[in-house]
């Protein structure tokens, strides 16, 4: 199985990890998941200001936020033909936000986004988190694909994931 991995970030945005590394990541999560089909995703680094328009726009949160997943198409969609690229769909990541909120969290900046990483892939390849138990299910892959791709000390268990008590999931 193949991945494309296309990167943008807004002007003077950068990220903690080099684009191989985030190559990598994406291909484990993709490879750990049993995707087979070539799959393209787009991951987009944004200033918070965009996040924020962002987040607005496609959820209605007039707020910032660390991560959002903006689906295309699902790898194993009835209406592809067999070997037929997919394109997944976009991870969007606010990186200030989510260096603020690894401080607060005790883990690495590249932890972090990390893990923000893996929890919009897992979004794009069909997981969530609207309710107890899938939230539990989905926690429970993040905590998996994280050990395998952590850098530094493994970081605490996923405890949804990452948010904070009265902010929406």
């Amino acid at each position: 199985m193949t991945s494309e991995v296309d990167v943008s970030c807004d002007e003077g945005m950068s990220m903690p990890l080099t684009r191989d590394e985030l190559e990598a990541d994406v291909a484990l999560v993709l490879a750990e998941e049993g995707v087979e089909r070539p799959c393209s995703v787009s991951v987009s680094v944004v200033t918070d200001g965009h996040m924020h328009a962002l987040n607005r726009t496609w959820r209605g949160q007039d707020k910032p936020t660390d991560v959002l997943s903006l689906e295309c198409e699902r790898p194993d969609a009835p209406d592809l033909a067999p070997g037929e690229p997919c394109e997944l769909g976009d991870v969007v990541l606010a990186p200030a936000y989510i260096e603020r909120q690894a401080r607060g969290f005790g883990t690495t900046y590249a932890d972090e986004f990390r893990l923000l990483l893996v929890h919009g892939l897992l979004h794009l390849l069909g997981y969530d988190h609207l309710d107890d138990a899938e939230a539990t299910l989905m926690e429970a892959r993040e905590d998996t694909l994280v050990a395998k791709i952590a850098t530094d000390a493994p970081i605490d268990p996923v405890t949804f994931t990452r948010h904070r008590e009265g902010e929406d999931r």
